[in-house]
């Protein structure tokens, strides 16, 4: 796109120019950072956003029951359905991030490692059985405990979150998700 002015010189319409250069730097580069530096770099299996799985898990609960903002929830510590009186890293992490995304959208979280009245064990988290519920609910005068359990396959790590309330332990929402079995999350599992 050329023009000739009264004086004969040519003025190149840059700015056309110019986008497309760069729309195509743009797109060249987002295909080589993706091909070469991608989340499947490497040769090893995607990376999953453990926290964006999470967080969703969290939303789902809250558009299946709806809480009283009012009130307190409590988040349990999410243990190993093949070993309740245990948890991990993974555990851990889960349960503080699902947490997080409950107060993000306005619900009162009572953090649990800060009262002495829950029984915690070291390098553990809050491990909350059914027994135990009830009391702990009342102590801290919550309307509702989140509580969940993992199992690791070789592939896959499955997660199911409960929101229970506390009397007569009547699950109110229910979310089950799966996270892929990446370095990460197994480095998760592997810390206790």
């Amino acid at each position: 796109m050329m023009r000739r002015f009264a004086r004969g010189q040519r003025v190149v319409a840059s700015g056309v120019v110019a986008g497309v250069v760069v729309a195509t730097a743009a797109l060249l580069s987002g295909c080589a950072s993706s091909y070469y530096y991608g989340e499947s770099a490497g040769g090893g299996a995607p990376r999953t956003s453990i926290i964006t799985a999470n967080h969703a898990a969290a939303d789902m609960l809250l558009q299946s029951a709806p809480l009283d903002r009012e009130h307190a929830v409590l988040v349990a510590t999410l243990v190993n359905v093949d070993r309740l009186n245990e948890s991990s890293r993974l555990g851990r992490i889960f349960s503080e991030q699902i947490a997080g995304r409950l107060v993000q959208r306005g619900y009162p979280v009572t953090e649990l490692k800060l009262r002495e009245s829950v029984a915690m064990q070291r390098e553990q988290g809050e491990l909350l059985l059914s027994r135990e519920l009830r009391d702990v609910s009342r102590a801290h005068d919550a309307q509702a405990v989140v509580v969940g359990t993992y199992a690791v396959s070789s592939t896959i790590l499955y997660v199911s979150i409960k929101l229970v309330k506390p009397d007569g332990n009547l699950v109110v929402a229910a979310h089950n998700y799966a996270v892929p079995m990446d370095d990460n999350v197994r480095a998760l599992l592997a810390g206790r």
